[in-house]
């Protein structure tokens, strides 16, 4: 395979003229994120199989001829865990390519793990030994070196043979249209979009605080997430997500009491003190129909319904054999016991997981499939009429 780093923009072009005709391509990105809101892009990885390039947008003007391919809805793009490279697309040019072939998606479809990682990946079905050494790397440093170089064309080389071996895989198992939404999914531009006033669910350690509180929490949240997207900065660089909560819990009414509230500094008191007090009085002065919940961290079942989880878990591992897949990849533990006590919007029962084994389950918790030994072996029958 001819590989290549481009840097000017006629390099880029002749590489552009050769990936045109691609029926896919393969991509990938370095960034870094440490000391900023949004991604920043440092390094872009394509690869169709018989050509292979980082190009180097931290030195090239425009990657506009680039994005003409990229966005061609007859090339399939293929990412592995995809998502933040997908959201850097979505930041840097406001669009997303599609149509998208997601292979850790698929491998977990296929029983080949939960969130399995790409050098694993490449390892077990390919048979090859990637190099991690660049892992933590600072992609924004220049010039990059040879192995930093190596690394990231890895990072797509193989991706095209794994998109092949895939979609051989999940088509012997008739499972390739199973994948559908979730690529969709993942090719959508609202995906990416923020909301911030659904920041707040982001927080942890807010199960304690009453609907009043968390009425609060949302509008400061809200107010930090637009001040961190404003100024391209970490959130926790704002305010933290501890003073936030803290703020809620207390609702202080007057600069005394927000000064005394555990984290609040004195610049930030300065600086933003009537602002955060004008917020939480808002907050509180919004309807009660409006405020905020927030789902428990854990349910509390009835032994009976303990029970019941424990009879999903024989069901879900059945299920997992059944369709040659890990039970993790289907449903977790968590998941069995929410579905038991009523909770019916689990990823569980919905896209393939719904078709493997959420109806399934779904038909045990409500009797109409029943868990019977039969000749040494446990199986899922109807219940006698």
């Amino acid at each position: 395979m001819q590989e290549c780093y481009i840097e000017t923009a006629d390099e880029l072009a002749v590489f552009c003229g050769k990936i045109a005709p691609s029926a896919w391509l393969a991509l990938d990105t370095e960034f870094i994120r440490e000391k900023t809101y949004y991604p920043q892009l440092c390094l872009l990885q394509i690869s169709n199989g018989t050509v292979a390039a980082c190009i180097d947008p931290l030195k090239l003007n425009s990657l506009e001829p680039l994005l003409e391919i990229i966005m061609n809805p007859a090339i399939v793009k293929i990412f592995h865990a995809g998502r933040q490279d997908l959201e850097i697309f979505h930041h840097q040019w406001q669009r997303v390519p599609g149509p998208v072939f997601d292979t850790q998606l698929a491998a977990a479809l296929l029983g080949l793990g939960e969130q399995i990682g790409y050098a694993n990946l490449v390892k077990q079905l390919l048979g090859v030994e990637l190099s991690k050494s660049h892992t933590r790397a600072d992609w924004s440093l220049r010039p990059l070196q040879e192995g930093q170089l190596r690394y990231a064309l890895d990072d797509v080389v193989y991706l095209g043979r794994l998109y092949t071996e895939l979609r051989t895989r999940l088509a012997e198992k008739d499972r390739l249209n199973w994948m559908t939404e979730e690529f969709e999914q993942l090719a959508d531009n609202t995906t990416y979009a923020v909301d911030p006033r659904a920041a707040w669910n982001k927080i942890r350690g807010t199960q304690k605080l009453t609907r009043s509180q968390l009425a609060v929490l949302r509008e400061l949240a809200a107010w930090r997430e637009n001040r961190a997207m404003a100024a391209n900065r970490p959130r926790r660089w704002i305010v933290k997500d501890e003073l936030l909560v803290e703020l809620a819990r207390k609702r202080p009414a007057d600069m005394q009491r927000l000064e005394a509230v555990r984290g609040m500094e004195g610049e930030l008191l300065k600086r933003e003190g009537e602002h955060l007090l004008n917020l939480i009085r808002q907050a509180q002065r919004s309807p009660r129909d409006e405020w905020p919940t927030v789902r428990a961290p854990s349910v509390r079942l009835s032994p009976n319904q303990e029970a019941m989880v424990d009879l999903l878990q024989c069901s879900l591992r059945l299920l997992a054999e059944t369709h040659q897949m890990t039970p993790a990849a289907l449903a977790t533990r968590k998941s069995l016991e929410l579905l038991t006590a009523g909770e019916r919007d689990l990823e569980l029962l919905q896209g393939w997981r719904k078709q493997l084994a959420g109806k399934s389950l779904l038909d045990v918790l409500e009797g109409r499939l029943v868990p019977e030994i039969r000749d040494g072996r446990l199986i899922l029958t109807l219940p006698p009429s």
